[in-house]
């Protein structure tokens, strides 16, 4: 049985009493066992991160990107490799995991022109004889705690940014698929970064608590399930720390009369259903708008919805793959099943999918459901699977009202030609990104990433700007020199108001 260490200070690290069990989705069978790690194993991280990070963040910001260039062409002359391992342990296809893997090479990319996002600003005659600037510094020893779903773009969204910008990382993946983690702090090892500033441990809420505790840790990143991110705010900012916290979500498809069907149809096919709905930018909730709209979207919906092909991660043919493991198999069944007890029409109903000679792999088939009410509990929750729910809207009022009252608000989409319609949904909708006949609206690199109400805590986004910003801290400095005349009492004078 493989076993996946840490990664500390280089090199594995074979630590922790406790293990768990890393699934191979498609068979349904164990393939590999990772270390839990204890506050122990996150000290010796620490104590390799403090002993690293000054060296760094006195490095100048181009030798900094210039490690980042030299890890993007490593990663994506393994991306083949990483692909499969991805695909593996998550059960997302191949060609998902490669886009996973291309998405956090887009931020590895920004992370490329640090030297130029690090540039403060100067005022030149601020007073007489006086210039302010600013500077922004590393905040130290930060850390990572990512989901499952997305085991390479979410770590390189969060490390990429907070190494260039001088900071030690040390990354706690999800303990369902951590190899991919691993292997990417590898690679950046071989790219030239310095052993300790960037290492992995692994476990559970044990590790999660650990990294919230540890006072020299400055700064927390984390995706996954809401509770959790409130209570990795709650408990980090108590300590004192900076803390961005990205939850679930419930995003809204809204089709409006003039909208492209067929366009929506494709889109949806691939929002609701890729990766098997495991995705917080997933489309589970389309809302068109009139019983006209929805009885035509319903009807080319439900061939394509039947048309799509379930496989193992391997198959290229197939359009997403199996869910991450047994228990999440389970959960997803569950909503289905409150679905349909709550008074949803069950058009498809993919509980009862078998794939021949994996049967005991963890699908799960499309299913969709019309007529769902915003007062179903399974329309409240974020199901995280390939569930499509259909909620019929009467009027443009009542489709913004839908995603704006919802406890989540990740994503948003709205298909139609109308532009006028389209400016006035993206004003004045309460959701944190919004797609114009955009599916998936996740940002470029070179902007942000963040939802909000309970599906995000904290100030600052991901990655762009804003990532840049949340892995530093600006200082002011305000500088006068004297021509040298001065003598005596007046050499140096501080500067009053008045």
């Amino acid at each position: 049985m493989r076993n996946i260490d840490h990664y500390i200070a280089g090199l594995p690290f074979a630590s922790g009493e406790r293990q768990g069990d890393v699934f191979n989705p498609s068979e349904g069978s164990v393939q590999a066992q990772v270390r839990f790690g204890t506050a122990a194993d996150l000290e010796r991280a620490v104590a390799a991160a403090r002993e690293a990070q000054p060296a760094w963040a006195a490095t100048n910001p181009q030798r900094r990107a210039r490690v980042m260039f030299r890890f993007k062409e490593l990663v994506e002359a393994n991306m083949e490799d990483l692909a499969l391992l991805l695909a593996s342990e998550h059960g997302k296809v191949v060609a998902d995991a490669r886009g996973d893997v291309q998405r956090g090479l887009e931020v590895i990319e920004f992370s490329c022109g640090i030297p130029h996002s690090l540039k403060g600003e100067y005022t030149v005659g601020a007073g007489p004889g006086i210039d302010v600037y600013s500077m922004r510094q590393p905040l130290g020893i930060v850390a990572g705690i990512t989901p499952f779903n997305f085991p390479a773009m979410i770590p390189m969204w969060m490390f990429g940014p907070a190494i260039a910008c001088g900071n030690a990382f040390i990354l706690k993946p999800s303990e369902r698929d951590p190899s991919v983690p691993v292997r990417l702090a590898e690679l950046m090892k071989e790219a030239g970064l310095p052993d300790g500033i960037l290492q992995v441990v692994h476990g559970d809420k044990e590790m999660v608590d650990a990294i919230i505790e540890h006072p020299e840790i400055h700064a927390i990143s984390f995706v996954g399930s809401s509770d959790i991110a409130q209570y990795i705010y709650a408990g980090g900012t108590a300590r004192g720390k900076r803390v961005q916290a990205f939850g679930g979500a419930k995003n809204h498809g809204i089709v409006m009369p003039d909208a492209d069907l067929d366009m929506v149809v494709n889109d949806l096919a691939g929002a609701a259903f890729g990766s098997a709905g495991e995705r917080c930018m997933a489309l589970p909730v389309v809302v068109p708008v009139g019983d006209r709209t929805a009885n035509a979207l319903r009807e080319k919906l439900i061939p394509a919805i039947r048309a799509l092909r379930v496989g193992v991660s391997t198959d290229a043919e197939a359009h997403y793959g199996p869910v991450v493991s047994a228990a999440h198999k389970a959960r997803i069944e569950n909503y289905i099943q409150m679905c349909a007890d709550e008074g949803g029409e069950l058009v498809i109903d993919g509980r009862n999918f078998t794939l021949q000679g994996h049967e005991n792999g963890f699908f799960v088939g499309p299913t969709f459901f019309d007529h769902v009410k915003p007062s179903f509990r399974s329309y409240k929750e974020e199901i995280f699977g390939p569930v499509l729910q259909m909620v019929r809207a009467e009027s443009f009022e009542e489709a913004v009202r839908l995603p704006s009252e919802h406890e989540y608000g990740n994503g948003v989409a709205i298909f139609t030609r109308n532009g006028h319609a389209a400016r006035e949904f993206a004003a004045r909708v309460n959701v944190g990104m919004v797609g114009i006949n955009v599916p998936i609206p996740v940002p470029v690199a070179y902007h942000t990433f963040g939802g909000w109400k309970r599906s995000g805590f904290g100030d600052i986004d991901q990655h762009g700007p804003e990532g840049v910003r949340f892995w530093t801290k600006n200082k002011k400095v305000t500088q006068r020199w004297p021509d040298g005349s001065a003598t005596g009492e007046n050499a140096f004078v501080i500067p009053t108001m008045g």
